[in-house]
């Protein structure tokens, strides 16, 4: 069976944590040479969120236009957190396998089977692995955030990730965010474009038209530009 591959990493961390991008290739590999399939495509995302749907993850989606256009079988990944880390993303995301005709497999369980009425069984217990996944990460964020409290509880500045259009200056305790001009035209056009009246979905395709990219995502989501708005509004 031919397969297209699918790796990901939330962040720089994890390939210290012993899963990256290169050990889950060497499982995949694995897999694949014992089961006798054939890896005909990889996609990855580096350092791209698992809540993240399949249209803000570049290698993902190249994943799933692999099966769709005929030229991979079924999508392999190392395990299904890989696949997803938010339980709304992961059902949707095997669905869209499902009803393409492909498979879905799992480098450490095997093939991920499709719900079947005679054995409701099968769905509750995928569900309830993508669930503690998906707890999994709500924990990992919310230690974080203990973090940052503690950080401006000692007179720091507290901040994670720094919004579209800005990025981290200065050092210790005066690091704050900062303009970032490369990501400065495209905040300037979402605003300008919103002020003329145009929607989210309007700004989106008119962004795409002009060759301005998002940050990390293959396509910009209504969401992200109703984001970049509310912000920018409430500056103003």
């Amino acid at each position: 069976m031919r397969l297209v591959e699918y790796r990901r990493v939330s962040s720089r961390g994890q390939v210290r944590d012993g899963y990256g991008l290169t050990v889950q290739a060497k499982d995949n590999r694995a897999f694949a040479k014992a089961n006798g399939h054939r890896i005909v495509k990889v996609c990855s995302d580096d350092a791209v969120k698992g809540a993240l749907p399949a249209q803000d993850r570049p290698g993902l989606q190249c994943a799933l236009d692999a099966i769709a256009e005929g030229k991979a079988d079924a999508l392999l990944t190392g395990k299904l957190d890989r696949l997803a880390r938010a339980l709304t993303v992961q059902e949707a995301v095997l669905a869209q396998v499902w009803q393409m005709g492909g498979k879905v497999f799992t480098a450490d369980a095997g093939e991920v089977l499709p719900d079947d009425p005679d054995d409701p069984m099968r769905t509750a217990i995928r569900q309830m692995m993508g669930v503690f996944a998906e707890l999994d990460r709500r924990m990992v964020v919310k230690r974080l955030r203990d973090g940052q409290k503690a950080k401006a509880a000692a007179g720091k500045h507290a901040t994670g990730l720094y919004p579209l259009g800005y990025h981290g200056a200065g050092k210790g305790r005066e690091r704050d965010a900062v303009p970032f001009e490369p990501e400065q035209e495209a905040v300037r056009r979402i605003v300008q474009l919103r002020q003329d009246g145009k929607s989210y979905r309007e700004i989106a395709a008119v962004l795409e038209a002009e060759g301005i990219k998002p940050r990390k995502a293959a396509h910009w989501s209504a969401m992200t530009i109703r984001q970049v708005w509310v912000r920018e509004s409430t500056r103003s």
